[in-house]
């Protein structure tokens, strides 16, 4: 992510000046676009007494090489391990989340995999169980940290961390909602499909993330307008997320809503001489304009 967040235009997002020959160089092929690594991230929910639906996020430290200080959901890259076929699976086949997210077979499962990985490595939320209609209700304590900081440096497996523990990933427990693609202008990019979630009866979304330096449960409609405001920094696919899911008043209703997944690519393009960043169609209008 670049400083181009807090520019905003009705014509796109302007860039900065010192963008202009990088979009120009992209524009006529005289640079090669980084390739988007696959990524997954999930939009956790629940469902509060006083201020109704609320999604959990976290702010990425500022010495992160991408999206610094940006307010973001739980996710990350895919690990080529992801896509081990023998772990226990439960709920929507891997065929099932490649029709929806126009992936084949085993990309949608490193995906699922991803999307349940990194939020449980984020935030000890593990949307996995014993058997395939239950869920494990409490990650806290010094084992399952363990288990954490080995699927963190990579020393276990996730499918080697289900196995070991005799849980079922439950993907039933996950819905498909969004894909986006980084900027071809940006030196780091992902190939990204959003999923959302209900917490967990019993479990606790903690702040374990060495990437986050600050977490919150907000109401969706808040953190779209604590980023119009200025208030938080963020990406607009995070926004326009925010955006769509202010629209819904449970967590229930999130789950129930049909999505039919597009692909969603910023463009730069030179406009009036200037850089700007253009969103897809029907997705500006839920960026602050400035």
């Amino acid at each position: 992510m670049s400083e181009w967040l807090a520019m905003g235009n009705t014509n796109g997002l302007k860039l900065p000046e010192s963008f202009r020959g990088q979009v120009e160089d992209i524009l006529e092929g005289r640079t090669e676009p980084v390739a988007a690594k696959h990524a997954a991230t999930v939009v956790v929910l629940r469902d509060h007494d006083e201020h109704g639906l609320q999604a959990f996020m976290l702010r990425r430290v500022r010495s992160m090489a991408f999206a610094p200080g940006a307010y973001v959901f739980p996710g990350g890259s895919v690990d080529p391990r992801d896509g081990e076929a023998a772990l226990a699976w439960s709920g929507p086949s891997p065929a099932e989340w490649g029709k929806a997210f126009g992936a084949d077979e085993t990309l949608a499962r490193e995906l699922v995999c991803a999307a349940v990985r990194e939020t449980f490595e984020e935030t000890l939320v593990l949307l996995a169980g014993p058997t395939g209609e239950t869920v494990v209700d409490d990650t806290r304590g010094d084992d399952w940290e363990a288990d954490r900081q080995a699927l963190l440096d990579r020393s276990q497996s996730f499918g080697g961390f289900l196995d070991r523990r005799g849980l079922v990933l439950r993907s039933d427990l996950l819905r498909p909602w969004a894909h986006w693609i980084t900027p071809k202008i940006e030196r780091k990019r992902y190939d990204t499909r959003f999923f959302v979630a209900a917490m967990p009866a019993g479990q606790r979304a903690r702040d374990v993330s060495t990437e986050a330096d600050q977490v919150a449960w907000v109401s969706p409609a808040e953190a779209a307008e604590r980023a119009a405001r200025g208030e938080w920094m963020m990406l607009p696919p995070t926004i326009a997320t925010l955006a769509e899911l202010a629209e819904f008043a449970t967590v229930a209703d999130v789950l129930a809503a049909r999505r039919e997944i597009v692909v969603h690519e910023p463009v730069a393009e030179i406009i009036d001489g200037d850089a700007y960043l253009v969103l897809p169609e029907g997705v500006a209008r839920h960026y602050p304009q400035g």
